[in-house]
């Protein structure tokens, strides 16, 4: 972990990362707020970016209790991932840690079970997102 990011490495491109991370995300019951391809808007600029786009997604359920007990919690929700390729092609999503957050702002775990239960889902749907062949269908 770097500072609260975790980084897993995907077997997609960028896009079909980011694509099976928003159908996770949906399956899960949760809400896509925004899609961001910073490679595009680099491009709209006149300048170059190796493929980056960012998921920003989240459950009002679970990160209103946090916002009620520490409202400056909302820079860090909704949750976010960034799929992105580096420099030898290979792509990687990093997303903030939960346990990070929740430290980051002095809330504590023991009077949040929501906590666990986002660290679970973030888990789970990042790793839907970045595994498998990446010659099957997404």
């Amino acid at each position: 972990m770097d500072d609260g990011l975790v980084t897993v490495p995907s077997s997609h491109t960028v896009a079909a990362t980011v694509d099976r991370l928003e159908a996770a995300i949906i399956g899960k019951g949760m809400t896509v707020f925004a899609r961001i391809d910073h490679a595009k808007a680099a491009a709209e600029a006149g300048l170059t970016l190796r493929p980056t786009e960012l998921l920003v997604f989240g459950s009002p359920v679970a990160g209103t209790p946090l916002m009620q007990q520490r409202q400056m919690v909302g820079i860090d929700l909704p949750l976010k991932a960034l799929a992105w390729e580096d420099r030898d092609g290979r792509v990687w999503l990093t997303y903030n840690d939960v346990a990070w957050i929740a430290r980051r702002h002095g809330i504590e775990p023991a009077g949040h079970p929501e906590l666990a239960r986002m660290a679970a889902v973030v888990a789970d749907v990042t790793s839907q997102a970045v595994a498998g062949n990446p010659t099957a269908s997404c």
